[in-house]
């Protein structure tokens, strides 16, 4: 390695390093591991059983991704998915993986994706998603572009020792640390004019591309929950069950029938309190037991303004009335939600592009052909099957508007689901015996889906590609 990738090295090493921080914050604030020492409150140590973590963070971040998955990509001028771009998402996993990514994006505030040559089958890329705890990459202010990527990594062949992956414009370099130095293990030259790296940020600003934890906003009420809790723990712990007062008795006093001393907690457990013969100056009374409100309004407070700054249906804090609110009053109050995940959707969404078109560098497609290309992502809303089917037969008119996939994409189907209905409408003798009575061919909607193989975008492989 020359001195100028060495240097690229040693400056992404310890910015990476200085995040570490702060993504362990984030984790434990996900995870609900952060404790209230943490939170600089001095607690006793016969009350640190007492404290309880209130996990609104998770919440928040799960609720909008669940509400983020992909069903494919379609490129400008076809009403159909691409066929190809869809295999490669099948083929890596990219189902479950892309859930993962969405999520380090949340709690993070980013997440990266490698894209690199595949040996099994050249045609198809290796698409990878990456944890921004062990990689970080820097992008030109201009472009928006990354122009240099590090991931930190161990060895499986050498326990102990820090390996990493430095992936630059025209070239990706393996090195693992030997006597604190960085030593070259391996070089790939793939010549693809841009970095086989793209970055998936989450709450971007003009003066902040890095990103933001999507938690950032409630993290300060989640502490003031969680010490109100501890409280309510300590105070139901010594002040809920009423507390009983004996003045002017003697140990003595207190014996069984054999003599025996009678052990305090079963004195102040017991139902009946009996003062035997000589203790007529003694007097018995009770205390009042805490009124604890107080406790779990002041926590319904903060609830109340967690949903007003993540826009949470109230319902999803555990806040209810006597009398449930309607369907459409439910649907109403996730209104801000859905618009965050459309939002976040969008941006993602982008990420996913890039790195389509950064592996159709590698398989030596032409990735000009899929510069008007769309993400397609399910309904964030959660309307009814009854209503989408409502929906599209008032949007068709009995006209034919909609053709029978694209009523089906409507209604929420998977590109897989679509194809799967679509043959099987084919092949159904009776619906091409009733299209042959009422004197339609059929030709248009139940012809099997085929395959689309538009004009110079199908892959050839690459003599240097990428590695990931």
């Amino acid at each position: 390695m020359n001195q100028a990738e060495l240097d690229t090295i040693d400056r992404l090493q310890i910015e990476l390093t200085g995040r570490e921080p702060f993504t362990q914050v984030e984790t434990a604030y996900y995870e609900g591991e952060q404790r209230l020492a943490a939170m600089g409150l001095a607690i006793p140590p016969e009350m640190r059983n007492l404290s309880v973590i209130v996990n609104w963070p998770a919440m928040f971040v799960d609720s909008i991704e669940h509400r983020q998955d992909v069903e494919g990509f379609r490129l400008a001028g076809q009403w159909r998915g691409d066929e190809q771009l869809w295999e490669w998402w099948q083929y890596n996993d990219l189902d479950e993986e892309s859930s993962l990514a969405h999520l380090e994006a949340l709690i993070h505030g980013r997440a990266y994706l490698c894209v690199g040559y595949n040996e099994e089958d050249p045609e198809v890329p290796l698409i990878t998603v990456e944890s921004p705890q062990s990689m970080i990459a820097v992008s030109d202010p201009r472009t928006r572009r990354v122009t240099a990527a590090l991931r930190l990594y161990e060895p499986e062949h050498a326990q102990g020792v820090q390996g990493c992956v430095l992936y630059l414009p025209e070239v990706t370099i393996y090195a693992e640390q030997v006597d604190g130095r960085w030593v070259e293990t391996d070089r790939h030259e793939h010549g693809l004019g841009v970095v086989p790296v793209v970055a998936l940020i989450n709450r971007a600003r003009v003066s902040d591309r890095q990103g933001r934890t999507e938690m950032k906003r409630i993290m300060g009420l989640t502490d003031a929950a969680c010490r109100s809790l501890m409280n309510l723990q300590g105070a139901q712990e010594l002040m809920a069950t009423p507390q009983r007062y004996i003045l002017g008795a003697d140990e003595k006093l207190f014996v069984d029938e054999h003599g025996n001393p009678v052990p305090t907690w079963q004195a102040y457990l017991a139902h009946i309190l009996a003062i035997p013969e000589g203790g007529t100056e003694v007097k018995v009374g009770q205390f009042s037991a805490a009124d604890l409100r107080n406790f779990t309004e002041v926590l319904n407070a903060y609830a109340h303004h967690v949903s007003a700054l993540t826009g949470l249906p109230s319902h999803y804090l555990g806040l209810s009335t006597d009398n449930p609110a309607s369907a459409d009053a439910i649907r109403s109050s996730e209104a801000r939600l859905v618009k965050s995940v459309e939002r976040k959707n969008r941006a993602a969404g982008g990420a996913w592009e890039q790195a389509m078109r950064i592996g159709l560098r590698i398989t030596g497609g032409d990735p000009d052909a899929y510069r008007r290309l769309e993400t397609i992502w399910r309904d964030p809303a959660t309307p009814t099957v009854a209503e989408k089917a409502d929906a599209v037969q008032k949007l068709s008119g009995g006209q034919p508007l909609y053709d029978r996939e694209t009523a089906l994409e409507e209604l929420g189907m998977s590109p897989e689901r679509i194809r799967v209905v679509m043959q099987r409408v084919a092949d159904d003798p009776m619906l091409k015996l009733m299209a042959m009575e009422g004197g339609e061919d059929g030709s248009a909607d139940d012809e099997p889906v085929q395959q689309q193989t538009g004009g110079d975008r199908t892959p050839s492989g690459a003599s240097d590609p990428a590695a990931a």
